[in-house]
């Protein structure tokens, strides 16, 4: 047995690290595959996770109908991105769900649930990756799921860096169909009084970007500041025990041996009174 620290989160994209050519996918939407995945995601959440609260649903009414979304989240774990695909399937209730996946290679069969790869070894091949993702922005009932770190980071890393696909996504959108809808989410992925984790997720007010004349370097900076100061008052109000406006989308019924313990918690109130 060691004691030697281990460095959990390597700034290096695992493509990188890998440094080996990876097959580029185009993302498909086969229903026999999404009805596999409407089962067995939420099934793997529901497994693991006492409850998912969602807040800000109202702000999905503001964002413009003629251009196709992009939503951007933290990224700080491996469920971060079935998360994803059950917020905007079971939550929004959209089908049309873009992803991009770095080590998509390990898991193929997300190419036919509308997932594509991004192989950062080289400059060239992410670009490829997102001139591919620009494609895809056409339908305005496209949600395009991203994490804009481009990287894992421990939960409630500061400061937010984001890679530079984001700008360049929008610039290239912006140009090519008129406009795009950026919709920030902070995930919380936590325990809170139950003896499962739960997940607090919360909707931002979209920002409907139709002209881009900034410097996408400017652009990526203003973004993630106002990403930060976004997430740290979700967390804020975590910490602060302020929890209106979630509602549970899901919750689990309690344990056979929570629900004793709730019954003998009454029981000895009652005697006190």
């Amino acid at each position: 047995m060691t004691n030697r620290l281990i460095h959990l989160y390597p700034d290096t994209p695992p493509t990188k690290q890998r440094n080996r050519e990876e097959k580029f996918r185009l993302a498909k939407n086969v229903p026999f595959w999404h009805a596999v995945a409407n089962i067995v995601f939420p099934m793997m959440l529901k497994n693991r996770f006492t409850s998912v609260m969602v807040k800000g649903k109202e702000n999905l009414d503001l964002i413009d109908k003629r251009y196709a979304t992009i939503m951007y989240a933290n990224h700080s774990n491996w469920w971060d991105g079935i998360f994803g695909y059950y917020l905007v399937h079971f939550v929004m209730k959209n089908k049309r769900f873009r992803f991009v996946i770095e080590e998509m290679n390990r898991f193929p069969l997300f190419q036919y649930i509308g997932c594509f790869p991004i192989n950062k070894k080289s400059p060239q091949s992410a670009i490829k990756a997102l001139n591919y993702a620009v494609t895809m922005l056409d339908d305005p009932n496209t949600i395009f799921f991203i994490f804009p770190q481009g990287i894992i980071r421990p939960p409630q890393h500061r400061p937010e860096i984001f890679q530079s696909g984001l700008a360049f996504i929008v610039d290239k959108a912006v140009k090519q169909y008129g406009g795009i809808n950026l919709l920030p989410v902070a995930n919380s992925f936590m325990f809170l009084r139950q003896d499962r984790p739960e997940i607090i997720s919360e909707i931002g007010k979209p920002a409907v970007i139709v002209d881009f004349h900034k410097e996408r370097h400017a652009f990526t900076k203003e973004l993630q500041e106002d990403f930060e100061k976004f997430l740290d008052k979700h967390d804020e109000n975590i910490r602060c025990d302020i929890f209106e406006g979630y509602e549970y989308v899901y919750k689990q019924k309690l344990h056979w041996w929570r629900a004793i313990e709730q019954k003998l918690k009454s029981i000895g109130i009652k005697e006190e009174q």
